[in-house]
Order: C-alpha cells, then structure tokens, then sequence
C-alpha cells in the first residue's frame, strides 16, 4: 500500500490552529459548565455527576477506539468527524439556558456526555497522530510551548466568559450562558476544519499491538508502564474526590461572583502557562518521571491551603500554586507516555491509560458527592473536610507508589530537592561548565 508524503510542518500548523480554537472551547466548557448547571438548580450531588459521568463514559468509549479507528479508515478521518459531533453537542448546550422547562440539569448532563464520549474516542488517535509528528528529543519543549501557547487562548476565554455573565447579570444569566456555549461550539466547528487540513502519517498494523485489557492488566509485576498508570489512577481518584466541588465551594458557599470566579481560575491558568516551559526543559534534561514526582507531590498538598483562609487574595496564591504544580504533572505524564511505548501500541496504551483514569475519576467524584453532602462540617463547611479527605488520600498514594516505576530514557541524575530548587530558580541543575 503507497502513501502520499506526509507534511509534517504543514500538519502540526494545522494541529496548532486547531489547538487554539479547541483551548477556547474547553476554556467555556471546562470552567462553566458546572456554573451552568448551577444556575439551572443542580444539587452538589448532580454537581458530582456532571463530572463523574462524562469522564466515565469517555473513558469506557475508548475500549473501541482501535477499532473505530480502523473501521472509519484512519486516525484523520475519525478525528475530523468526533470533533464535529462534539461541536454539534456543545451547540445544543448552549439552547439549554434559553429553554423554560424542568429537568435542564438532566439535558446538560446528556449532552455533556455526549461530548466527552467524542472526545474521549478522538484522544488517542490525536496523541498517536502528535507522537508521529514530533520527534522523541524534542516532545518536552514542543508540548510545554504549545500548550503554554494555546493555554493563553484558554485563559482569553475564561476571562471573556466571566466578563460576559458579569455583564449579563442585570439582564438575564440565560443570555449570557447561551452566547458563551455558542460561541465555544462555534470554536469547536472550526477546530474541525484545520484537523482536516493535516496529513496522516504511515500507521502500521502490528500483530503484537494487539492485546486485551485484561492481558494488559495482568502485566502489573513486570511492567513499568503499568505502574504507572496505577500511580495516575490512584492519584487521579483522591483528585477527583475534591476537583468538582471546588466550583461550588466558591460560588455557593463563599458566594463569590462571576468575576471573582474568573480571575480565580485564570490564576491558575497563568500560572500553568508560565511554568510549562519550565517543567519542559527540566523534563528534557531529567526525565519525566523526576518531574512527575516532584509535581505530583506538590499537587497533592493543595487542598490543605483551602482549609487556612477564604480571602480572594488568598486564594489566588493557592490558584497559583496549583496551577504551577499540575502543569507538570499533565506535561511529564503525557510525555512519559510518549516515551515509554512504541508507536504500534500507542493507540491501545492511551486508550487503557485513559479508561483507567476515568474509572478513577468516576469513583472519586462519585464518592466525592457522597461525602460531601454527609461529612460533618469543618471550619463551618462540609466540603472542606472533603478537601481535607482528598488531600490526606492524596499524599498517602503519592507515598506508597510514586517509586514503583522508572524513567525509560537517558537522563541526569538528580534529588527532587534538586529539582525543585532548579524550576523555582534557586539553583540551576546544569550550567554551560557542568556535564
């Protein structure tokens, strides 16, 4: 079989547009649906759902994504055609708030889940179609640039929904959650255009790719990849505990507005965004699994600073301590990924990567919306003794499985004190003089 030559320069431009129109959907749909679905009237419970089932759902679709995407004829192919659906499902969310009628929070929750199965099925294919086009060497600055580039789209369109309900407050909240889906759907159609715009590379059929979940499950002793996924797993699930409420801690409990909101979210987003380059080249230089470890760490402690002040001030600091820590832990994560397992089974890896999450992420927010809703209350607030839970259950996975797995590729040796002093500037790992 000939394929036509492929233009990766050309390629990753169109995936890099694509990026920038995709961050601003995710911009409105990451940070306001759970706004939306409050002010539909949801119950902290339906706030746990919102979240629980979508992910759960996405990541059991992922089963057949190998499958798929040989049956539609190609990794493009499929790409192109879930991103659309998932425009198509994001425009009818965006109707949701100008319809006068009951179970709206139901409807939101369909079409959320609608959209996430489409982009749970598009994730691996779009992380097999990247790891082709760049090279091994250079995945930890590529990924920090681009996603520290498009994030900035991310933060333009957290700040311009929160200006946009803000400035509907006196008129009608429903105006004002219909413009902001929309345009978030309308993004998303251009989204598609440019990922038809690139080439896809030669994808070979390798018959030792093929292996079940099961088959996958039982390699936990020798594989190293796999104990890494249970680390992700375990970490993601004592998140997810805390993740979906801290939206409602603050517009509910704290009453916090729009703007308030907002400029807590686009806190952590900057902060995101000025650290990627950093974790990268670090990543480059010690491997992923030494960031992974230091960051994960650092993750693990944030719900701990909810439970000190809820001065917005403060609470910027914490937002930018988060999104400093988990920058690196999505950026290390994705690239030891990359790095630890070869083309052929890449597809089938993400995929099983991304439904074990996702069963994490379900049993976290589900048991999450439990508690919350039944712990005593702590400083006057149930959720912040669910803060507390996640970050005790956090730290103690961290303990018992952040060593369990290795690096895979050459890289300098370092103690993650060291690490630590390196990104933050104190002490730079390596100078021009030093080897």
């Amino acid at each position: 079989m000939r394929f036509k030559k492929v233009n990766v320069r050309e390629s990753l431009r169109s995936s890099f547009k694509d990026g920038i129109f995709a961050a601003f959907m995710a911009g409105v749909t990451d940070y306001y649906a759970t706004p939306a679905a409050l002010f539909f009237g949801a119950t902290v419970q339906q706030v746990g759902l919102i979240t629980a089932l979508p992910n759960l759902l996405s990541s059991l679709s992922q089963f057949f994504s190998v499958r798929v995407i040989y049956w539609v004829g190609g990794r493009l192919k499929l790409l192109v055609g879930l991103v659309f659906s998932q425009a198509s499902f994001i425009l009818c969310i965006a109707v949701l708030p100008l319809l006068e009628i009951a179970y709206r929070v139901e409807l939101l929750l369909i079409f959320l889940i609608l959209a996430a199965v489409c982009g749970g099925l598009a994730g691996p294919a779009w992380g097999s179609l990247m790891s082709d086009y760049v090279p091994a060497k250079k995945r930890g600055r590529y990924f920090a640039w681009r996603s520290r580039t498009v994030g900035t789209v991310t933060v333009g369109s957290i700040v311009m929904s929160g200006l946009l309900l803000n400035f509907f407050h006196e008129i009608s909240y429903a105006t004002g959650f219909w413009i902001i889906f929309s345009l978030a759907a309308a993004a998303r159609f251009v989204s598609a255009y440019f990922i038809s715009r690139m080439d896809e590379p030669p994808h070979k059929k390798d018959p030792a790719s093929e292996f079940t979940f099961l088959m996958f499950m039982r390699r936990f002793r020798e594989s190293n990849f796999l104990k890494f996924v249970v680390f992700s797993g375990c970490l993601t699930f004592a998140t997810y505990m805390a993740a979906p409420f801290f939206a409602v801690f603050m517009l509910r409990d704290l009453q916090l507005s729009y703007v308030t909101y907002m400029a807590l979210q686009v806190c952590s987003s900057l902060a995101a965004l000025i650290a990627l380059p950093l974790w990268g080249r670090h990543a480059d230089l010690v491997g992923n699994v030494r960031v992974l470890r230091l960051s994960s760490f650092l993750a693990a402690l944030i719900p701990m600073f909810w439970l000190f002040s809820h001065n917005p001030a403060y609470l910027m600091l914490v937002q930018i301590f988060s999104g400093f820590s988990w920058s690196g832990v999505t950026l290390s994560a994705g690239n030891f990924i990359y790095d630890a397992v070869t083309p052929q089974k890449r597809v089938r890896c993400i995929a099983y990567f991304n439904v074990i999450n996702g069963l994490a992420l379900f049993m976290g927010s589900s048991l999450g919306g439990y508690f919350a809703a039944r712990l005593p209350p702590s400083f006057g607030y149930r959720l912040l003794g669910l803060f507390a839970l996640s970050c005790v259950c956090r730290v103690a996975f961290y303990l018992l499985l952040s060593r369990s797995f290795r690096e895979v590729r050459a890289a300098h040796e370092v103690s993650i004190q060291g690490l630590f002093f390196s990104v933050v500037g104190i002490r730079p790992l390596v100078g021009p003089a030093r080897d």
